[in-house]
């Protein structure tokens, strides 16, 4: 795993310090496409992405894997515009791709209480899904409140609410290419 530099960034209305820079961010988005590209070698899995936050993640993934793929998104609600999941998981858009008989993965910006995960991975295999793993760009596994395997991780955090590189705060942030914890 990488080492973590702390830069501190000033904003107009709230501090944030760089986690990790957009080169680490690539880098390691390109280990994990290479990981599934080995993995699924002579397949062509469907990876689906949660919107709204995963967009930059999903993107740059997609085009760095070097098998087909198919795509599509699922779009499911928990946070609203707080820092702290509602603990509610609503989905509010479906996968207009067909799953049965195909192997599957859920490609996430950020994994904490498992909840929304959990119940898409249901969804799915509901949908008969031959196989649905899951690759997140963060793992927040301390905040688990319900168990979910992460098979594609790009970073292991604790702690913080994190912001760039699609995730938001409100809405904001998103366009940042670094990802920063807010202050």
């Amino acid at each position: 795993m990488l080492s973590i530099k702390l830069l501190k960034v000033e904003s107009r209305k709230l501090k944030r310090e760089i986690l990790f820079t957009s080169d680490t961010v690539q880098q390691r988005v390109r280990e994990m496409a290479g990981e599934i590209t080995a993995d699924y070698e002579g397949e062509e899995p469907i990876l689906i992405g949660v919107l709204n936050g995963v967009i930059f993640f999903f993107a740059d993934l997609v085009r760095s894997i070097a098998i087909p793929t198919k795509i599509d998104f699922i779009r499911a609600s928990s946070y609203g515009s707080g820092t702290v999941s509602k603990g509610e998981i609503s989905l509010t858009k479906d996968v207009e791709i067909q799953v049965e008989g195909e192997h599957v993965i859920i490609v996430e910006d950020i994994v904490d209480t498992g909840l929304t995960l959990n119940r898409i991975v249901d969804h799915l295999e509901e949908k008969g899904a031959k196989s649905c793993r899951i690759c997140a760009l963060i793992d927040k596994s301390e905040r688990r409140k319900k168990e979910v395997s992460v098979d594609y991780c790009g970073f292991k955090l604790e702690g913080g609410f994190v912001v760039g590189y699609g995730l938001d705060y409100g809405e904001r942030y998103r366009y940042l290419s670094d990802i920063c914890v807010l202050k």
